[in-house]
């Protein structure tokens, strides 16, 4: 029973990251042009990616925390953490609800 629920959660986690991580925008426009609030979109947003979103960025903090050590030593620990947990939290907890297609700005490296 126990290795049933380990293989399940391993199944599940394997499952979001793949999505996640394989998907591309499909369609590109101005954020501003589709500032409309169309419920549909806002359902699927909280319902479905906002916890997936979550998952990838818990999922992709624990990435980096393996990943670390290696990307210390190669000297990219900043752009490891920027991909792997900053984006995703991002996307996740700054988006507009509803809007998928709206990007962040990026970043300022603050020195």
């Amino acid at each position: 029973m126990h290795n049933y629920r380990k293989r399940t959660m391993a199944s599940l986690l394997l499952a979001v990251l793949t999505v996640v991580f394989s998907t591309t925008p499909v369609l590109s426009e101005d954020c501003a042009a589709g500032l409309q609030k169309d419920p549909g979109l806002m359902t699927a947003d909280i319902a479905l990616a906002r916890p997936v979103g979550a998952v990838a960025t818990v999922a992709g903090l624990a990435i980096f925390v393996v990943s670390s050590p290696f990307s210390a030593l190669g000297g990219n620990s900043k752009e490891a953490w920027e991909s792997l947990v900053a984006s995703p939290a991002d996307y996740t907890f700054k988006r507009p609800l509803g809007h998928f297609d709206c990007e962040q700005p990026p970043r300022q490296n603050q020195k």
